[in-house]
């Protein structure tokens, strides 16, 4: 019998991680890492932050237009069943210790909302559809209605006709928040809501390729999302922002890091080249938004932090630098910091499922092998130890 050797084994030289590996054919989104943009079915994602909602964005990047006023007025109203949750998710909510952190009850929540959902099975489109509405809707009651538990108070029903950036941010704090405010969350959803391949949305369609539904691909998205290296950097930046203390500290801080060769948080990206094209209207809503909370020092601290970067290094700040000092000014937790992102990410999740689903491929890819071949085996007590 001719037994391969492990010198057959095909050349598959590929840098680690998949690092430029084409692994689909996509027409959600765009980043052109050199010029420092990002695109959603051909529209600037800065322009949509500046003219958009981020329920229009959903539209836009599950249907791949823009709709009209009639449309998206019928597309708004999708969203009322799901307003609420189950009454079994929301009891599933109390049981959780309270060690758990936010994004590990926010996967398991998502996971059972599954057994509840009326098209759960139905596999057509306009079904996945609906389930992609109540997702999106249930996703920020889950991390609101966890928060209010976890600090002794009641979940908070949300309030119907309003957007998601205002029932999220309603149903955390317990009062009407103001215009600006909501604003500036509705701003930050949609500069999160798609980024084509990165690891969270890789595991979702790499999940959705094996035919399984569409909550199992989206709790492999958030088990993605929770790892410090994806969806934790934005908690890291204020962590850092906590540690130094004081716009006076900040300077020496940085140097004193990159003197030791030491990870900033909120710099450097995979694919950009150059600053984050996000990082622009995020800044300037960071800056307005801690005006009008009355308290700057972190955003004072963040912007030492960043021209010491920029001047002493060839890093570029990324997405997370100015998120977190946005969130904090607004008066939420760094701890729901990551779960927002995932609020935020799980429209282009459930377009990213709905896209593989249209051509579907079972996504297989091969490993270089690097370990011995062809051994030989011993019986138990012949071997040494």
């Amino acid at each position: 019998m001719n037994i391969p050797t492990c010198e057959q084994t095909p050349n598959l030289e590929k840098e680690q991680g998949l690092a430029d590996v084409v692994a689909c054919s996509s027409s959600i989104c765009f980043i052109d890492g050199k010029e420092g943009r990002l695109i959603y079915r051909g529209y600037d994602a800065l322009d949509l932050a500046r003219n958009s909602s981020f329920e229009e964005v959903a539209y836009l990047l599950w249907y791949g237009r823009l709709p009209g006023l009639t449309e998206f007025q019928a597309f708004l109203d999708g969203f009322t069943g799901g307003m609420l949750l189950p009454v079994e998710t929301s009891m599933i909510l109390r049981m959780f210790p309270r060690t758990a952190s936010s994004m590990e009850v926010l996967r398991t929540a998502v996971s059972s909302l599954g057994h509840w959902d009326p098209d759960s099975g139905n596999t057509r489109l306009d079904a996945s559809l609906r389930k992609a509405q109540r997702l999106i809707e249930r996703i920020p009651l889950i991390i609101a209605a966890h928060q209010r538990l976890k600090d002794g108070h009641e979940p908070i029903i949300p309030m119907p006709n309003r957007g998601i950036a205002y029932n999220f941010l309603y149903t955390l704090q317990g009062q009407d928040p103001e215009p600006e405010i909501v604003h500036a969350l509705d701003v930050a959803l949609i500069l999160h809501a798609d980024h084509e391949l990165n690891a969270s949305t890789f595991a979702a369609r790499v999940t959705a390729a094996t035919m399984s539904d569409i909550y199992s691909a989206m709790t492999s998205a958030i088990g993605a999302l929770k790892g410090p290296l994806h969806g934790g950097a934005n908690a890291d930046v204020m962590d850092m922002l906590e540690t130094i203390g004081s716009p006076e500290k900040a300077e020496a801080w940085i140097l004193e890091k990159l003197a030791v060769k030491g990870k900033i948080p909120g710099f450097g990206h995979r694919v950009y080249k150059c600053e984050d094209p996000r990082v622009s209207i995020l800044r300037d809503l960071a800056r307005q938004v801690s005006m009008k909370a009355g308290d700057t020092r972190f955003f004072d601290i963040v912007q030492i932090v960043e021209k010491t970067m920029v001047a002493n290094s060839k890093v570029f700040a990324n997405v997370d630098l100015y998120t977190g000092t946005l969130y904090r000014a607004m008066g939420i937790p760094t701890e729901l910091f990551t779960p927002i992102f995932a609020m935020s990410r799980a429209v282009g999740w459930s377009a990213h499922i709905l896209e593989q689903w249209r051509n579907n491929r079972l996504i297989r890819p091969s490993a270089k092998y690097i370990g011995p071949c062809l051994q030989q085996y011993m019986p138990i007590e012949t071997r040494t130890p």
